[in-house]
């Protein structure tokens, strides 16, 4: 019987522990998508206690929790961070066979030395022995992502954002990159217009041009755009329930455009319009510039009103939607494509039911211009599991190049959150190393080995290119 999360954690075979130990284990992590405060990094934090660092914000232990029944006082609400980690102690042994017991012990492993279970009765030492080592210089947030070997970060950043402390990270002597993504969800939000009126007020005041038609609106918004290129940026990100690409002219998008500035309700049809338009406008500035876009399609957010109203959005209350995805993603790709403005582009889908879908759909619009211009991206938030990863790594081997994937990314607002490139390091290592041990891959090391450099890291840093930055 193997040993709980020793060294060869999740590594079948003697093959693949080697690939993992001699080639994956050391690479740089490119962190391409995450969602880590730039302040909290730029002002090198040093958190107050576990419970700051671990369990603010994270929806998924929420989830958990919640499912294990304990009270929202507990996990949102008013209640102490010493009770908040007691509660989420004492819910960690009812994880089992939930990626939240994996993460969990592989980040005090890997942060804090600390081979202990967490559980009810190690609950008070763990988080004594934590608490303190975040208290010291050497764990503030910089320095904890240092000791992962992180090389680059991109956060998700709104347009309307100052972007000021990626400034104060590029005057500093961080070795890391920290670099904005430009996430124009809000600005396409025309299901509700009277928040997307106040997003409009704000864009006025920070791009500082008056906005009453849809010119002035684009206007402003490329000027954004513009602008976070100037600070680095060469991502952009969206999180968006399905694709949007139906017809819409200028004239008629301009004719929303003044209805929702005017306050005047829009139909469902125009809704659906206006979002094509906009999606299509910055894809189009994306390839202008030579960014790589990103695409999180098929989330169905906020589905309790209750749990909504009690503790507001992004509190673990989505779930995977059921949208129809293929025809829409197709017409949206085909004409950038068409007009020769289809940027490089990852596409992650939430429904596993889609994963054949995009890994074909990806497929469609290679041009030989770029290896894996179009990129189906790494299983994402319920996927990224065991299961998830290894259905998403097949799928991707049997219907693309695997060989040219640009690897894992956290997607996620913890700075203990790095181990998870570890963990999809050992699931590719592990399958890689059953297929040569059965015959079904050459026993040539060297070759996969750099193969499985080329996923972990250097076929990443390559298609971003943050060098250049």
């Amino acid at each position: 019987m193997k040993t709980f999360l020793d060294e060869d954690f999740l590594l079948q075979t003697n093959t693949a522990k080697r690939l993992y130990h001699d080639f994956a284990a050391d690479m740089p992590i490119i962190d391409y998508h995450c969602h880590l405060p730039p302040n909290e990094i730029a002002d090198d934090i040093s958190f107050d206690n576990l419970t700051a660092i671990w369990l603010h914000g994270d929806h998924y232990k929420w989830r958990a929790m919640r499912a294990n029944g304990v009270d929202e006082h507990y996990i949102t609400g008013g209640a102490s961070d010493k009770e908040k980690f007691e509660q989420w102690a004492a819910t960690v042994p009812y994880t089992l066979r939930n990626p939240l017991y994996h993460w969990t012990h592989l980040e005090l492993q890997r942060y804090f030395g600390i081979h202990s279970r967490l559980m009810p009765s190690t609950a008070n030492d763990i988080y004594a022995d934590c608490t303190a080592q975040l208290r010291s210089p050497q764990n503030s947030v910089r320095n904890l992502i240092t000791k992962m070997n992180v090389e680059v970060i991109c956060t998700t950043d709104d347009p309307i954002d100052s972007l000021e402390h990626h400034a104060k990270l590029r005057a500093s002597n961080f070795g890391v990159k920290v670099l904005p993504a430009f996430r124009p969800d809000k600005a396409m939000a025309s299901e509700n217009i009277v928040t997307l009126n106040k997003y409009i007020d704000q864009l006025e005041k920070v791009a500082d041009v008056a906005i009453g038609d849809l010119y002035s609106y684009l206007t402003a918004l490329k000027k954004r755009h513009t602008y976070f290129a100037s600070n680095g940026c060469t991502v952009s990100d969206h999180g968006i329930d399905q694709v949007y690409a139906e017809d819409c002219t200028e004239k008629e998008a301009g004719d929303i455009f003044a209805k929702i500035r005017t306050q005047q309700p829009i139909s469902g049809s125009e809704n659906v319009k206006f979002k094509s338009f906009m999606l299509h406008q910055f894809a189009i500035w994306d390839y202008e510039k030579g960014w790589v876009q990103q695409y999180h399609i098929g989330a169905m957010r906020n589905n309790s009103t209750r749990g909504f109203k009690e503790s507001g959005p992004d509190t673990g209350r989505d779930s995977i939607g059921d949208f129809h995805q293929g025809r829409s993603l197709s017409k949206f790709l085909d004409r950038l494509d068409t007009d020769d403005k289809l940027a490089k582009t990852i596409l992650y889908n939430l429904n596993p039911a889609d994963n054949e879908l995009m890994a074909t759909m990806a497929g469609n619009f290679q041009d030989g211009s770029v290896a894996g211009k179009i990129q189906w991206g790494s299983a994402w938030w319920f996927l990224d599991q065991k299961d998830g990863m290894t259905k998403q790594l097949n799928t991707l081997s049997n219907m693309g190049l695997i060989s040219r994937m640009v690897g894992m990314l956290t997607d996620s607002r913890s700075f203990l959150s790095f181990p998870r490139h570890e963990y999809f390091r050992r699931i590719l290592c592990n399958l890689f190393g059953e297929d040569i041990e059965n015959g079904e891959l050459p026993n040539d090391m060297e070759w996969t080995g750099r193969i499985i450099q080329d996923i972990c890291y250097y076929n990443a840093k390559n298609y971003f290119d943050f060098d250049k930055k």
